[in-house]
């Protein structure tokens, strides 16, 4: 019955459900506890039970974001909002490793997985590296062009993954309310020279991603 109904559906009752298909309304009430744990069904607080879209898997890994959304079957969209070049603040060349006031570019993109926003990204690299780069660099895969116009080859990174609120314009930009909860992802990228080559900030709708990384010991 899930599978057949569009995301954000209400589904009957408990007690129609358990009447229609002749089963104790505590084993129903069991059977929507698992498919809610599974995110395929969400409770809203006196209001009832809704189908929900299944997240996608976003896997914290060195890999374009269009090439991790074709590799599940969705096709990858890109709008650049806003590109510039600026001097580094603390934050940003912290991050970057490069001296305070550095001339660094920034650029921000809304994301879309088969036409439907899913986030917003922001992405500070240095203006040194990356000097002729234009808006039409940006609208394909980032590290296939890093890697194809600058030969930039990634190597190795760390990701920093936070709850977090939208604010009022990046809720419109994804199409959510500033009440619905995302991920703030933060990244910071090196080359296989060890530089630091691009510093990142997400802000990733939380109803549309589950968060997984691999584990090793240590």
């Amino acid at each position: 019955m899930v599978h057949s109904l569009p995301p954000g559906e209400r589904i009957p009752s408990e007690r129609d459900l358990a009447e229609r298909w002749g089963v104790a309304r505590m084993t129903l009430r069991k059977a929507i506890d698992r498919l809610v744990l599974e995110s395929l069904l969400e409770r809203r607080h006196r209001r009832g039970t809704y189908t929900c879209r299944p997240r996608v898997r976003r896997h914290l890994t060195i890999s374009s974001f269009t090439e991790e959304m074709t590799r599940r079957g969705i096709e990858a969209g890109s709008r650049t909002l806003a590109m510039r070049r600026i001097r580094a603040t603390t934050e940003v060349a912290r991050r970057l490793r490069v001296p305070e006031g550095e001339s660094v570019i920034r650029f921000t993109r809304l994301r879309q997985g088969d036409g439907e926003p899913v986030a917003i990204e922001t992405s500070y690299v240095p203006a040194a590296l990356f000097r002729d780069l234009t808006e039409a660099d940006l609208d394909g895969s980032w590290y296939a062009v890093m890697a194809e116009k600058y030969g930039v080859d990634i190597s190795a990174g760390t990701a920093e993954v936070q709850p977090a609120l939208p604010d009022e314009r990046t809720a419109e930009l994804l199409g959510i309310t500033a009440a619905d909860p995302c991920f703030r992802i933060r990244t910071v990228v090196r080359d296989h020279r060890g530089r630091v080559v691009e510093y990142g900030e997400s802000v990733c709708r939380g109803d549309y991603y589950t968060i997984t990384v691999d584990l090793v010991p240590t």
